[in-house]
Order: C-alpha cells, then sequence, then structure tokens
C-alpha cells in the first residue's frame, strides 16, 4: 500500500500534467488517443473522489432482510397501447455475457456468467440499491432460445424496436457468440438487431483498461477483412437494422484501432463486392469523439454516463462501509446534459441508471437519483428534439438493455417490476408523430382516503359530495379493514369508488406514496389527501380532523382550491389553513430521518426553523411536485412496522417533506386560507393540535 506522502505527489502531478494536456494545441483524435494510453497504464494515478461520511457504529436506517422486496413504484407487467407509427426507433444495447463459455471458465471459475457478478454486490451506503435482481425473466442462460423469444417480445411490446449485441471479435476467435448464433438461425424470433464489435481487448478490470490482459485483440488489415466476412452472414439476415437500406454496423472503441479510416474503406469495399452493398458505419461515445468523417464513419452514437460529466455526491452519503473507495455522481446531471449540437450526424442515445458496484466491489461507480420517472421524460425529449439525426430516421439508442452487473437495465427487474419498460412505453405515447405532448392529463381532482377508521368514511365522503366537484374517490386500506370499508360503500351505494388494499405499514403516507406513483403514470395532475384521523392519544382528535378537511373538502374551499391549481402551473401544495408549522416542530424526533430523506431526494438538507411542513399530512397538491420524493426510489422496508409508534418514524418523517419536495420541484406551497380568504387561522399563534418540541 503507498503511503500518503506518495499519493499526495501523485495527485499534485495528475493535475499538472492535466492542467498541460487540455492547454497543449493538438487534434481531437490524438488527444483521445493520449487520453487513453495514459488511462490504460497510468489509471491508478486519478485521485480519488470526495468520501461519503464514515459509519457511526448504529444500525443501518432500514434493516437489510432481504434483497428481492419491492421498490414503492414497482409496475407489474401491464398491456399498453403504443402509437402506429411509433415516432422513434428505439435501439437497446445487448449483453450476451448470460452463458458460461470455457474461457470464463478458466479465467473467473468454473461456471462463471455475468450473474455471479451480479448476485456479490452489496449496498456500501444507506440507500445504495444492490443487489440488482432479475424479475419475471429469471437468472436466464442465453443458449436457451426460449430466453429471448421472451425477450424479443417484451421489447416489441413496450417499443423497443431492435437490440445491438455485443458481438466479441479477436483475431478470428469469438467469444459469447451462441446466443447471436440462435438469434440467427431462429427466424421466428421477430425484433430486429445489429452488432456492436466491442473491439478493445480483455482485462481483469472489467473496462477494457489495466496490464492484466486476458485476451488481446490482433487488428490488422487481414482481420479486417476475415472481422467483415464473418458478420457479413448477421447483415444478410432480413432482420437486421438498416437505415436508407444499409445495414448498421457499430464500433466501440474506434480510437484501438490502428487505422480506422483504412479499415472503414476496407470493410466498404468488400461488402460491395460481396452483396452487401454500402453499410451505415457509425461509433459509440463511450471513451473519444472524433467527427466521423475523420474515421469513415457515418455517424456517431452517444454512450451516457460515459463522457458525460456529473456532479459528485459522495460526500453526502452514510457509509456501511467504511473501506468503501468508489465513486457516487447525480444521474440527472447526464440526464439534464444540454445535448451537443454537432456538425456531424450524432445519433442520441439514453441511459436509464448506472451502477457498476457488482463489477467493481468497494470501488464501483454509482449515479444515484435515476428513476424510471425521470428517464421516461429525457427519452420523451430525446424522442421529440433527436440530435443531428440520420436522413429521415429517428433513432434513439438506449444505453441498456440487460447490463445487469451495471445497473443500466430495462428489463423486469425485482424491485421495479416493468417500471422502466413501462416508461419507455410512456415516453412513446408523450413523443407520438415526433412531437413532445405530455400524456392527457385527467382535469378531474382525485381525491385518496386512507382509511384505517372506516367507521369516518360516510363524514368524509359525505363532505366531498357537498363540494360539488366530480371526483375520482380511491380509498387505501388494510387488510383487515377491508370488509369493513367495502360494507360501508355498499350501504352507501358507492360502487364507483376505487378501494386498494395494502399491507398496514407506514400508516397513511405509504399507500398515499404508492397511489401517486401510479396515478402520475396514469396522467393525474391533482390530488387531494385525506385520512380518517383520529389521533386517539389526543383528547381532541376529532377536532383536529375536522379542522383539517373542512378546509380542505368543504364546498367553501375544495372548487376555490381546485380552480387555483387549474388555472396556476406554479402552484405545488396547498395546505390546510393555520397546519403549515416550522419543521422545527418535534424536530429532535425526526431530524435524522429527514436529513436522510433530503439526501435521499438529492435535495440540500432543509433548515428546521425557516422550512415548513403541512401537519396532519392532508393537503391538496399536484403530483409533479412531489417528483423529489416519489424519484427517492424508496422502498416497502424503509418504513417501520406498526406498532402504534406517536412519532419518530419514516412516515413522520416523510410528512415533513412533502411540502419541501414541491419547493425542490421549483412550486409553490401556500395554505387554504391564501386561496379562500381570512379562512381560519393561518399561522402567528401558538398551534392548538402540538406544541413544539
Amino acid at each position: 500500500m503507498s503511503n500518503p506522502l506518495s499519493r499526495r505527489l501523485r495527485t499534485t502531478l495528475f493535475y499538472a500534467l492535466r492542467t498541460a494536456f487540455r492547454l497543449t494545441p493538438m487534434p481531437q483524435g490524438t488527444r483521445d488517443r493520449l487520453r487513453e494510453r495514459f488511462l490504460d497504464t497510468k489509471g491508478h494515478w486519478v485521485p480519488e473522489g470526495p468520501k461519503g461520511q464514515a459509519p457511526t457504529g448504529d444500525l443501518p436506517r432500514r434493516p437489510y432482510v432481504r434483497s428481492d422486496e419491492r421498490a414503492i413504484g414497482y409496475v407489474p407487467y401491464e398491456k399498453g397501447e403504443l402509437p402506429d407509427p411509433l415516432p422513434a426507433t428505439l435501439v437497446a444495447f445487448y449483453l450476451p455475457q448470460f452463458h458460461t463459455i470455457p474461457e470464463n471458465d478458466a479465467w473467473w471459475g468454473k461456471g462463471f456468467t455475468e450473474w455471479r457478478n451480479v448476485t456479490r454486490a452489496l449496498p456500501q451506503f444507506e440507500g445504495h440499491y444492490q443487489p440488482k435482481l432479475p424479475g419475471d425473466l429469471g437468472f436466464y442462460d442465453l443458449r436457451n432460445v426460449e430466453v429471448m423469444h421472451e425477450q424479443a417480445r417484451l421489447a416489441r411490446e413496450y417499443g423497443i424496436s431492435a437490440f445491438c449485441f455485443y458481438f466479441y471479435w479477436f483475431g478470428g476467435k469469438t467469444l459469447l457468440e451462441t446466443p447471436l448464433r440462435n438469434w440467427l438461425n431462429d427466424k421466428t424470433i421477430d425484433l430486429k438487431f445489429c452488432l456492436c464489435w466491442a473491439n478493445e481487448k480483455w482485462t481483469r478490470t472489467w473496462d477494457g483498461r489495466g496490464d492484466e490482459i486476458l485476451i488481446d485483440q490482433q487488428h490488422s488489415p487481414d482481420d479486417d477483412i476475415a472481422f467483415i466476412a464473418h458478420v457479413a452472414e448477421y447483415m444478410r439476415d432480413p432482420r437486421y437494422l438498416q437505415v436508407d437500406g444499409k445495414p448498421v454496423l457499430v464500433v466501440y472503441r474506434p480510437g484501438v484501432m490502428a487505422d480506422m479510416a483504412s479499415t472503414s474503406k476496407r470493410w466498404r469495399s468488400w461488402c460491395s463486392a460481396n452483396g452487401i452493398g454500402d453499410i451505415h458505419l457509425s461509433y459509440v461515445q463511450s471513451f473519444e469523439k472524433p467527427d466521423p468523417k475523420d474515421i469513415g464513419a457515418d455517424s456517431a452514437i452517444e454512450f451516457p454516463p460515459n463522457a458525460f460529466s456529473a456532479s459528485p455526491v459522495s460526500q453526502s452519503q452514510r457509509l456501511l462501509n467504511s473501506s468503501y473507495n468508489g465513486s457516487v455522481l447525480d444521474w440527472r446531471d447526464v440526464a439534464g446534459q444540454a445535448a451537443a449540437k454537432e456538425r456531424y450526424p450524432l445519433i442520441p442515445c439514453v441511459n436509464p441508471s448506472w451502477d457498476n458496484e457488482a463489477r467493481r466491489p468497494g470501488k464501483g461507480r454509482t449515479y444515484l437519483h435515476a428513476s424510471p420517472q425521470a428517464y421516461r421524460d429525457w427519452l420523451a425529449s430525446t424522442i421529440a428534439e433527436p440530435l443531428a439525426g440520420i436522413d429521415s430516421h429517428s433513432l434513439v439508442f438506449i444505453n441498456a438493455w440487460n447490463e445487469w452487473a451495471e445497473g443500466a437495465v430495462l428489463e423486469p427487474s425485482a424491485y421495479y417490476g416493468h417500471a422502466w419498460l413501462d416508461a419507455t412505453r410512456g415516453a412513446l405515447q408523450r413523443s407520438k408523430s415526433g412531437k413532445k405532448t405530455a400524456k392527457p392529463v385527467n382535469p378531474l381532482p382525485c381525491a385518496v382516503v386512507h382509511a384505517w377508521h372506516p367507521e369516518l368514511l360516510p363524514e368524509i365522503l359525505a363532505l366531498l359530495r357537498e363540494s360539488g366537484l366530480p371526483w375520482r374517490i380511491i380509498i387505501t386500506t388494510a387488510p383487515e379493514r377491508e370488509v369493513s370499508v367495502r360494507a360501508i360503500l355498499q350501504r352507501m351505494d358507492r360502487n364507483d369508488i376505487e378501494v386498494v388494499v395494502l399491507e398496514n405499514r407506514g400508516r397513511d403516507i405509504l399507500p398515499f406514496l404508492k397511489l401517486a406513483h401510479r396515478l402520475e403514470r396514469e396522467g393525474c395532475d391533482v390530488v387531494l389527501k385525506l385520512h380518517t384521523k383520529k389521533s386517539t392519544h389526543r383528547r381532541d382528535g376529532d377536532a383536529w380532523r375536522k379542522d383539517l378537511i373542512e378546509k380542505l373538502a368543504s364546498p367553501r374551499s375544495a372548487s376555490v382550491l381546485h380552480a387555483a391549481f387549474l388555472s396556476d402551473d406554479t402552484l405545488g401544495l396547498v395546505a390546510p389553513a393555520g397546519h403549515l408549522l416550522p419543521l422545527s416542530f418535534y424536530w429532535g424526533a425526526n431530524e435524522a430521518n429527514v436529513v436522510h430523506l433530503a439526501t435521499r431526494m438529492g435535495l440540500p438538507t432543509p433548515a428546521p426553523d425557516s422550512e415548513t411542513f403541512a401537519a396532519g399530512s392532508m393537503f391538496w397538491v399536484r403530483l409533479r411536485a412531489l417528483r423529489p420524493l416519489l424519484d427517492a426510489n424508496l422502498g416497502d422496508q424503509d418504513f417501520e412496522r406498526e406498532e402504534g409508534q406517536v412519532d419518530g418514524t419514516f412516515a413522520h418523517a416523510i410528512e415533513r417533506m412533502f411540502a419541501f419536495a414541491s419547493r425542490g420541484a421549483g412550486l409553490r406551497v401556500i395554505t387554504s386560507a391564501e386561496l379562500c380568504g381570512s379562512e381560519g387561522d393561518d399561522g402567528g399563534a401558538e398551534y392548538a393540535f402540538a406544541r413544539k418540541g
């Protein structure tokens, strides 16, 4: 292990060399080659990023009981409609390393596949979602062609038009080609495909860098011809992806070729002479960004998160492993980064998420704050506003279909279900005819009522009816209350009300978050959140409930508040008058959870004396205002088991973060009094239903 002084010297020298390198004029191709040569041989010189917060000795904030739990935003398989025609051709990169080969047996141990990497991953800091486990498709073996049939079916149903298979060729030897051969030979697999030559050496570092080479490349003029002759069989398949009648061939790292421009000429000449015709040659901007014409290519393909900048957020993470040396970055910077408007054809690419902790235990690169909803919005924007495209074709690549060990996956997972695929279909639906159009928003107000005390439902439902608004009403309740709830609705002849039964966990908060995820996907805009609050530990519990509900749902307030949301798009959350309190109320029991939640949401730690929250957790809200909270990737296991807790639980912390999330989303938080006139006390006096503590 190197001493601290040598590490400091290396760090100083690294920054000095980097500054000189950036100031030295040179062609972009030369710059790319020198950078890659340095990283191949001196990658250990790159300074380590900021560290997370050391473990305190306390137990983790949530129990790590099992790794196949479901996220709050879990989406089951659902049939759905796709636009016809599709507004874009979506092409997902596809990894074939999910079957055994003799070489991997020798290098990594008998029976090795990518699944071994996937299952060994562990969470390194609080909120770190690892390991990432497969869902409906299971730990599949790609030698089984039925698996690929199912993958193709899912891809088609959710709007993926083609797979781009990584192809491994090493001087005449191919690895991991069995799945591709099976695909080629089974003409009933109905999905387009193309090849991306992963033309780098294989090393033990899993990223093509380093000196311990497992199998090297043999780039040469003869190898160029042998390669193109081998892949020509794939390009002749009628399912092979084409642009203007030209088969698409992708090169992963043109910079490692001896002379990519000469290689391109050889390939084109051979294809022209052997019945393929002209090809559309593209390259991946994973490590370098030359102008395609300078290397004989037709286009380039973006490859996020590689070559995209992102802010480090390691320092705000509470570590579970004190030896963790990985880097934690903000995925939102990648998704929100302005795409380069290059003078050459540049095919856009989006990325659902990224975390290669499985491949580099304790040293991985994790991008936080990725979510299916944010990925959907990024993809929709990309489809609507493509980069310098390829003629009239709207090609968009996705990184990736099944990079499980890199955390870049569209396939169903144990945690998210089909959420990433659903988001893909949702992006296509929102981008019909190449124009970015939001999914039709249902203008009807939706009331979500949590019923732990069913006997109070008639009181609440009567008030909603008296308000005169055309409500869509959804009631959430626990299994042990379901019979009572349905009996009450039957007596009231309210068969128009949906009942959702969920585990008695997280009080009214967890059920509401689950419904909010679903309603946001459905295009719902504004929701009124209510619950059958009794507060049996207080003598004024009934008065507290009635005051909250009447200020939100009474005939004199409900229509005014709903109209305000329809007319003011900046309005995020409306709290009942007199119940918008400083965050410092009951701060001691909730501080740690609130700070943790802010980190999970990717927002600064709130100031308890200046931030406010809606006490009693009843309010009107625009679902877009809750995106920071909905995108925090919370799961059921984050919430404690119900044991009659009065304060200090994760649910109590989230109650304090609804208004904070709205402000974080750039939307306003006000009280009902500001819209309905002098209705009730709007602060200033001591809060009648709790004391500051």
